[in-house]
């Protein structure tokens, strides 16, 4: 019997990781030389490495665990569940009690008007999955023509051939000759770096009007649907100005294009709602669902469906589309736990109420360091963009992201899993986190920038 065991030396572990493990997004030469970080265990908001050292999560893995480590609520779900039925699919006809309760507790939580959910297993299957979805809906109206999907640019839907095509990261499209066939990217809502000297209104503006000009330019009856995150995570913590979703939903609606809102990192209380378009305002007809939907305890995902949409898909015959994990029993019912603790627990209701707030004021306090130029928030997720000189936005005369990853390592040496994106720091610790932990998590936050700085002033790096 193989025997998981976490008592090995930690140089025997990184050894065996670099000769066998392929990390995700990781160079597997530095990982051989340096040698990854071995996660032993967790609880709440902490994890404690194969060293003993415990580390404020302020990431929630990868956006995900919002109702933090350690409910064994949710392990006993788990458990009770594989006893019970471990594995069935959800193919030909058939379904299991996880699916059909997970789908109506889904109904009641959704915005109005979403009573249909078809499951993935992550995110990435879900946009692919919408890809798919989107342009049968259209044939199925008659308007086969209705392909071209509309994203942004340094938008992030997924790592799988066709949700990284709808993502905007050029660095992923260079390797896997990415974009697909009709997929079309706008210009992000990123005010910091890219608004020059128009206000913040004057650029929300400009960049939501982006998706009319290219509408009308590939034509209005070949667009299938606009996708985007209420607020992009993994791009940097990009919070759009106020007026930017308000003409995104005017241009989708003047042109009857299908609305996406990718959820994934949004939903299941990140901004303070239960999902981010009820934050927004924003009237979509999918929602992409994942990470918060089990607080990745386990793997699952999916697309709400809107009624109008789900009608006419459910009327046009078989879906040939699917996942062997789509609506895995296991997934399904930790999922169901993880949502009751949720709503019963009322974390939600104390995010927006009283931990956002609070993190609010301090995070964007962090606006006054020498390094900071900008401190965003929406909810539990945050960004500071570090910059040379304030007064200018300037980027730094150094390469892009050499100063943001230097905060990184000084963060994750501070006890603080801090991640950069370029030269932004961002955050999304669990929605469980108290005040006290707020507290240290800006003191070791502090820490870092002001290694940082000091660094970035000796190496030459503040200049613009």
């Amino acid at each position: 019997m193989n025997k998981i065991t976490n008592h090995m030396p930690t140089a025997e572990l990184q050894a065996l990781d670099a000769a066998h493990h392929m990390h995700p997004f990781s160079s597997g030469a530095e990982l051989a030389e340096v040698g990854a970080r071995v996660m032993k265990s967790a609880k709440g908001v902490m994890l404690t490495d194969s060293e003993g050292v415990e580390i404020l999560d302020a990431m929630a893995g990868l956006w995900c665990v919002n109702i933090g480590y350690g409910r064994d609520e949710l392990a006993d779900a788990a458990y009770r569940q594989m006893k019970e039925l471990p594995y069935y699919n959800t193919f030909f006809m058939t379904t299991h009690v996880p699916a059909i309760a997970l789908s109506q507790k889904l109904a009641e939580l959704a915005p109005e008007g979403f009573n249909n959910v078809f499951f993935a297993g992550s995110g990435s299957e879900a946009n692919d999955t919408n890809i798919r979805l989107v342009r049968h809906y259209w044939a199925a109206k008659g308007q086969p023509e209705r392909k071209v999907i509309i994203s942004r640019k340094n938008g992030y839907h997924g790592s799988s051939v066709g949700s990284a095509s709808l993502g905007g990261m050029t660095y992923m499209h260079e390797q896997g000759d990415l974009p697909i066939p009709n997929i079309h990217h706008i210009d992000q809502p990123n005010w910091w770096a890219e608004g020059g000297q128009m206000s913040e209104e004057e650029f929300g503006l400009e960049r939501a009007q982006q998706l009319e000009k290219a509408i009308l330019e590939i034509g209005p009856e070949k667009v299938a649907a606009f996708i985007g995150e209420p607020v992009q995570g993994a791009g940097g913590v990009i919070v759009p100005p106020d007026n930017y979703w308000p003409e995104i939903q005017r241009i989708c609606d003047h042109y009857g294009i299908l609305l996406i809102a990718d959820e994934v990192i949004c939903g299941f209380g990140r901004t303070g709602e239960w999902f981010g378009s009820t934050t927004y305002n924003i009237k979509p007809h999918i929602m992409t669902i994942a990470k918060g939907l089990s607080s990745g305890y386990a793997p699952i995902g999916g697309s709400l469906i809107c009624d109008e949409v789900a009608h006419v898909i459910n009327h046009a015959g078989e879906f040939n589309h699917g996942y062997t994990y789509s609506g895995h029993p296991v997934s399904a019912a930790v999922a169901l736990e993880n949502l009751r603790i949720l709503e019963e627990e009322k974390i939600v209701d104390r995010v927006r109420e009283e931990t956002a707030p609070y993190l609010k004021e301090k995070w964007e306090a962090l606006v006054d360091h020498p390094l900071v130029g900008e401190a965003k928030i929406k909810g539990m997720m945050g960004s500071l963009a570090l910059t040379p000189h304030k007064e200018s936005r300037a980027p730094f005369k150094a390469p892009k992201g050499t100063v943001g990853f230097y905060g990184r390592t000084r963060s994750f040496s501070n006890g603080l899993i801090m991640r950069h994106v370029g030269d932004r720091m961002i955050i999304s610790p669990p929605l469980v986190i108290t005040k006290d932990e707020i507290d240290l998590l800006i003191e070791r936050a502090v820490t870092s920038l002001d290694e940082t700085y000091a660094w970035a002033k000796s190496e030459g790096h503040m200049q613009a």
